[in-house]
């Protein structure tokens, strides 16, 4: 179809067409990271960040393109992930915005709300750089305005702006020279061009669907074999209250669930779990549940029937919706309310009761990989009861969701602290003041994260040149404060070189978090070599079981 104007409906179908051909498409977006190590998720974020926005949409009918576009950017705002993530979520927020009081767009106003998007987006970002999925759609809405007049084809329009997104994408080596070295496009330009690819899919007839892994396929066909007319299986919930001595594990408990089946919510804290799974087998889940403790809350739906079988049912539950007919959310006393509260971003048990420990008051389980969402930190937020809350992200692509979730918040002050990595995290909390005042406190913490130096060690996932070191497939990479400074065939070589290179006649104390991967012998040896060669610094060993770096270390 060439339609010269676009209603609801049809913006609906667009924009979900788009968002399902970047969620096939995602792990190639992934695979276009700078640097060669196995934490690349430009794509993840983005595919994760529109599907937010898909369902937000999903249920409204015969809308106007008003209402379709303020759904649209709530859902893709509340859902947002990673830099990469917020920064569309932007674009298409400053896109649907532009679609006020109008129950259809023509091409012009279409191009308009690109437009709007674009300027939303460059706003978003404090020091906003070239070269990345910024000057892309910028450079193509920049085009298509040209072209772009009341009685044009939406069609037509589109294509002028895909044609020059895709010449866009391709100078962006150009523009940073990081992406030349490297070998790649950028990888938010290329997510972008994706939905852009799909949206054009949909007015030229051809629709998407959601692609399933062949692991998925098989393990949801063997389920409806087993389960035949029980096809939707049973919605499960139940809270348990841990028993200490039973030595709860929450990352062992969603591997033991993810054999059961799907739509999995583990949140936990000291005392406390709350699970959901969709499962065929809602007995085997209780069973691994109460391995850890005792039931204080249980339910079990029959999704098929619709028909609700209540064993034990707090009255206050409510919370997100799961598309299985009810509402979930964790329910934890609060306790008094407090002048701080401390909320951070690991990923590992040990790096999370390290963090407990020092007084953080509610892990987000996440990181790299793993970012988490706008709503993830807003969840977060309301379930800590203090006037002011410090969020420690830890990680460089999850402090943009953090600070779009502190805008969202009124009832509580809530501050993102700049610390972008899990040793900077550290470090802010050694010597965290809850008696000072806000300002005070918050202060004494940047200025630790300032005086801390970061490193980490993890492999790398493909062959590439960055910062002129010739980097194989399966090396490891020392990397000091965001720079890859090392390359080896010995993960020991790499993190004793690495920790030569961060300790200088000023260091007083190295804090080295290690890894699931990682042997004793291993950490034993590299205490050795750092004792030996620097006598008056004193080491620090913190078993994180963190995943994706071998080593983290903090240089005080």
């Amino acid at each position: 179809m060439s339609p010269k104007e676009i209603d609801g409906n049809l913006m609906k179908l667009i924009i979900t067409n788009g968002s399902i051909k970047l969620k096939n498409n995602h792990q190639y977006i992934n695979d276009l990271n700078v640097f060669p190590v196995p934490d690349g998720d430009t794509g993840s974020n983005m595919q994760s960040t529109m599907m937010s926005g898909v369902k937000a949409i999903e249920d409204l009918e015969d809308a106007p393109i008003e209402k379709i576009g303020k759904a649209l950017s709530r859902g893709l705002l509340m859902g947002a992930r990673g830099n990469s993530g917020v920064i569309l979520s932007q674009l298409f927020s400053g896109f649907a915005k532009t679609f006020q009081s109008l129950k259809t767009a023509n091409a012009k106003e279409f191009i308009e709300g690109l437009k709007q998007g674009v300027k939303q987006a460059y706003s978003a970002v404090i020091n906003p750089v070239e070269g990345t999925i910024l000057t892309v759609a910028r450079e193509a809405v920049e085009v298509a305005e040209k072209h772009a007049k009341d009685e044009t084809d939406i069609l037509d329009v589109l294509k002028v702006y895909l044609t020059e997104a895709k010449q866009s994408l391709e100078r962006t080596p150009d523009l940073l020279p990081v992406l030349k070295e490297s070998g790649v496009v950028d990888s938010g330009g290329a997510g972008l061009i994706e939905i852009i690819e799909g949206m054009i899919a949909a007015l030229e007839g051809e629709i998407y669907k959601e692609e399933r892994s062949a692991k998925k396929a098989a393990a949801r066909s063997e389920a409806e074999r087993d389960t035949e007319a029980e096809e939707f299986g049973y919605c499960t919930e139940f809270i348990i209250q841990i028993d200490e001595e039973k030595k709860f594990n929450r990352d062992k408990l969603i591997r033991q669930l993810n054999r059961l089946g799907d739509s999995i919510v583990v949140v936990a804290d000291e005392e406390i779990c709350k699970v959901h799974v969709h499962t065929m087998k809602p007995g085997d889940a209780l069973n691994i549940g109460q391995n850890y403790g005792e039931f204080a809350n249980l339910k079990i739906e029959n999704m098929t029937m619709q028909h609700t079988e209540t064993l034990l049912h707090s009255p206050e539950a409510e919370g997100e919706d799961h598309h299985c007919g009810h509402d979930h959310h964790e329910s934890f006393d609060l306790g008094p309310r407090k002048k701080f509260g401390l909320i951070t971003v690991v990923n590992g048990d040990g790096l999370r009761d390290t963090f407990k420990e020092m007084g953080v008051n509610f892990v987000i389980d996440g990181g790299q990989t793993m970012n988490p969402s706008t709503q993830d930190f807003i969840d977060a937020v309301e379930r800590v009861n203090a006037d002011n809350i410090i969020v420690i992200p830890n990680n460089k692509n999850v402090m943009l969701s953090a600070e779009h979730a502190a805008k969202e918040i009124e009832d509580k002050n809530v501050i993102v602290l700049p610390a972008k990595t899990i040793p900077q995290g550290y470090a802010s909390l050694t010597m965290f003041d809850a008696n000072a005042e806000v300002e005070d406190a918050v202060e004494e913490m940047k200025a630790l994260i300032n005086h801390v130096k970061s490193g980490e060690v993890t492999y790398a996932v493909r062959d590439t040149k960055v910062n002129g070191h010739t980097i194989k497939k399966g090396d490891y990479l020392g990397i000091k404060e965001g720079d890859i400074v090392s390359t080896n065939a010995s993960r020991l070589d790499t993190v004793t070189g690495l920790a030569d290179k961060l300790i200088d006649d000023e260091s007083e104390i190295i804090t080295i978090m290690v890894g699931d991967d990682v042997e004793k012998k291993e950490v034993e040896k590299l205490r050795k070599h750092i004792e030996s060669n620097h006598q008056d610094v004193e080491v620090e060993i913190i078993h994180g079981n963190q995943t994706i770096y071998s080593y983290l270390i903090a240089v005080e």
